[in-house]
């Protein structure tokens, strides 16, 4: 069986994989997508029942296409998100092959480019972008044992709460993802513990402004990575039409909030002394973006109504006041605990000599220091936006770009 060659192969089938494509394909680059699944295979199955996209529909798409029928403030549900990537890459005319897993790619001795072998044979290209994204490997803690008496899940495992038995859930993480599982949970009745971490706290509106736009015009989409920022967490929710996420809110509706889970020992979580710094650190984020704000709206004369009342901030709820430091699972009756604790990269299929110790990529910008291999729809990868769904499209025009040019390298033969 004779060998398929392509210019460049794209690992990966969501939003980056897509948004390389129409790049690559803009540039005249012969190139192939494999998926091992769906096209945004993880919008459908890897997230719960009620989610949608955290930013509206005017700002969290790419250039060259709107939502169909959308609302440009709505919110859309996750559904409809990959729906929209799928009519994309119908739009482009995508060259993505679904069904296909890699499993390994490795360098050609003695030539240029890699091998590819896939679960429907073997590609060679000379250019190999990884667009399998942010969220590969669902994180765990190994804390509470299998063998104890509750039930425990990822956040990527979660659809509703009719999933649970019937008690109290302890959700850990308190990221977009962990608060919003917290408080669906919450508002269908149940009794919910919420182990918070360091994390921002932005708002969902000011001054009749969504928090995307903001970041936008204080460019601070573009703000290049700080040592320990691409560890943090960011609590923002689309729910409901969007909303503050609001932890003293959610604690005088019944929510009980704890500092970061530390430790377990005879069916008792040990519990960190941070959750009132986490809680202070929240605000104080929160408050110096509505001080930006405000200072943009002086310096360039808007007409956009005051919200004096966004800058009140409530006196602390009795479990920030008095945290706990030990919870008996038992006798809090909780029978759950959903690990909304992220993600770890999973680059096995790819071998090369591009990772750290911790097998995190190298790399500038995605460019890796193998040359030929790409990293596409990290966070952070170029800046703050990169692995939002219209941070992926800009990141994207940058890798092919930089192809484009080692190509043109490639085929130079001097004159004379």
């Amino acid at each position: 069986m004779p060998v398929e060659k392509v210019e460049a192969l794209v690992v990966g089938a969501g939003q980056a994989g897509v948004a390389m494509s129409e790049h690559l394909g803009k540039a005249g680059l012969s190139h192939l997508v494999l998926e091992r699944s769906r096209i945004a295979e993880r919008w459908r199955s890897e997230r719960w029942d009620s989610l949608v996209a955290n930013g509206p529909a005017w700002h969290d798409r790419f250039p060259g296409m709107e939502f169909p029928g959308k609302d440009p403030e709505a919110f859309v549900p996750k559904e409809q998100v990959a729906d929209y990537f799928a009519a994309y890459a119908a739009l482009i005319k995508a060259p993505i092959r679904c069904g296909i897993s890699v499993n390994s790619v490795t360098r050609i001795a003695g030539q240029r480019g890699f091998q590819v072998e896939t679960s429907d044979g073997v590609v060679e290209a000379n250019y190999v972008i990884a667009a399998t994204g942010a969220f590969q490997t669902p994180v765990i803690p190994k804390l509470v044992p299998s063998e104890a008496a509750v039930m425990q899940m990822h956040s990527t495992a979660y659809r509703n709460p009719e999933q649970l038995p019937e008690g109290a859930v302890l959700v850990v993480g308190a990221g977009s993802s962990g608060t919003q599982i917290a408080e669906e949970l919450m508002l269908s009745g149940r009794k919910v513990y919420l182990s918070v971490g360091p994390h921002g706290r932005p708002p969902r509106r000011y001054r009749g402004r969504d928090f995307v736009w903001w970041l936008g015009v204080l460019n601070m989409w573009d703000a290049e990575a700080k040592p320990g920022d691409e560890h943090v967490t960011i609590a923002v929710s689309g729910a409901q039409g969007g909303h503050t996420v609001d932890f003293r809110r959610l604690a005088a509706q019944g929510m009980t909030l704890l500092g970061r889970t530390q430790a377990y020992r005879d069916g008792t979580l040990q519990i960190a002394e941070d959750l009132k710094s986490n809680i202070e650190a929240g605000d104080a984020n929160y408050l110096a973006l509505l001080q930006e704000a405000d200072a943009y709206v002086t310096r360039n004369g808007l007409d956009l109504p005051e919200e004096p009342e966004a800058h009140v901030i409530g006196a602390d709820p009795d479990c920030v006041a008095d945290p706990l430091r030990n919870l008996n699972l038992e006798e809090a009756g909780i029978s759950s605990i959903i690990w909304a604790t992220g993600f770890t990269n999973d680059y096995s299929w790819l071998k090369v000599d591009t990772f750290d110790d911790a097998g995190a990529p190298i790399h500038q910008r995605g460019v890796s220091e193998e040359p030929g291999i790409y990293f596409l729809g990290l966070p952070w990868q170029t800046r703050r936006g990169s692995s939002f769904i219209w941070g992926v499209w800009y990141d994207a025009k940058y890798l092919s770009d930089h192809i484009v040019k080692q190509s043109e390298y490639m085929t130079y033969v001097p004159k004379g």
